[in-house]
């Protein structure tokens, strides 16, 4: 049998996105993992197609090998809090935890749960602007740009996640609109899945914003996707409106250790290639430190700069909008790319996807401290 072979999605951009062609995912050597692994971490986002066979339990396995000291679902039990906005998003398989289950439609009988229906997050829920009802099935937006990432407690952000396609509705596009007043579109397959590098991010910054980057550090909200449930998203789905309606900090569930809150590097280095990510959960920003330890707590001011660093780097061009076959397995390093959820389907449509991260082992490794 043929060794493991790569090839670039779009040979215009080869170094983000590739195919992953001969590896058996069920007879994985050590070192066909770590040709495997080497894929993933240069090109960030790799594709393994007409995986349709591989279980729940197959899934979780080769997730964990990346980390095999990663336990937990990388949001642990966040989910069960009915506040959080990403509690109706989710379904756990019964049998396999660290797997959840996401897509959209009526669903009689998967994997031990029977007669459930998933619900495809839509932009009405979550934007503060919305695209008229009537234009609903050709336009659409990226619903929100974020990291797989509980970004509290001792649940450090999982190193990868892979998402395999087993439904998917085919036989049109949308159009999404970025409605920030840039007239920027981008024309996509139905309910892709898209993805920004954050190392292209950081490297077309100036050399004062790299600067910046390499020696700020970003605090994230308590409680954050709590915090966040009652305020409002960005038009373009990268960060929120500074609005006030977060929820106060004295009404969220309570904070069992100081620690709990996390402070994170900007920028997070890449264990194969050494680039830095300039990679930040926009959605649940709270706070910035600066090198000579000041912080910044103004909000709309901390949102405005991580804004403007982030904004070019989600440029249609920039932005790889994976086409799901049913079968596609794909696998991308939640430390170097942000993504999203896009599209608007009909009820009748079906999607049922299964996605699976774990809580890493060991926080993003950030630039070395600096003076």
């Amino acid at each position: 049998m043929p060794g493991i072979t790569v090839s670039p999605i779009n040979p215009s951009r080869p170094e983000f996105g590739a195919f992953v062609d001969h590896v058996d995912l069920d007879n994985l050597s050590d070192a066909g993992f770590e040709a495997l692994r080497n894929a993933l971490y240069t090109y960030n986002v790799i594709c393994i197609k007409s995986q349709s066979n591989l279980s729940p339990k197959g899934q979780a396995e080769l997730t964990r090998r990346f980390d095999p000291e990663a336990m937990s679902y990388g949001h642990g039990k966040t989910i069960d809090a009915k506040r959080s906005i990403l509690h109706p998003d989710l379904k756990t398989v019964p049998h396999q935890p660290e797997v959840q289950i996401i897509g959209n439609g009526f669903v009689s009988e998967y994997e031990g749960l029977k007669n459930f229906t998933l619900k495809h997050p839509h932009h009405r829920t979550f934007h503060k602007t919305v695209i008229p009802d009537d234009q609903d099935l050709d336009f659409t937006r990226f619903y929100r740009w974020h990291i797989d990432a509980a970004m509290y407690g001792g649940l450090q952000p999982p190193l990868v996640t892979s998402l395999l396609a087993v439904k998917v509705p085919t036989g049109r596009t949308q159009t999404v609109l970025y409605d920030d007043g840039s007239n920027d579109t981008l024309r996509v397959p139905l309910g892709t899945t898209a993805f920004v590098s954050g190392y292209t991010m950081f490297e077309n910054l100036s050399a004062e914003q790299k600067e910046f980057v390499l020696t700020t550090q970003v605090e994230y909200a308590p409680h954050p996707y709590v915090w966040i449930s009652t305020a409002k998203s960005r038009p373009d789905g990268l960060g929120m409106m500074s609005e006030g309606k977060e929820v106060p900090v004295d009404e969220l569930p309570p904070i069992e250790n100081a620690t709990d809150v996390q402070i994170q590097p900007m920028a997070w280095k890449n264990p194969v290639t050494g680039r830095f990510a300039l990679q930040i959960h926009p959605s649940v920003v709270r706070k910035i430190h600066l090198r000579d330890g000041s912080v910044i707590g103004d909000l709309a001011k901390v949102r405005e700069i991580v804004h403007d660093l982030q904004r070019p780097g989600i440029a249609p061009e920039l932005v790889y909008a994976h086409d799901w076959q049913e079968g596609d397995l794909v696998l991308f390093n939640n430390h170097g790319v942000l993504h999203s959820v896009v599209g608007a389907f009909d009820k009748d449509e079906v999607r049922l996807f299964r996605q699976c991260n774990l809580a890493a082992s060991r926080p993003p490794v950030g630039p070395e401290v600096r003076g």
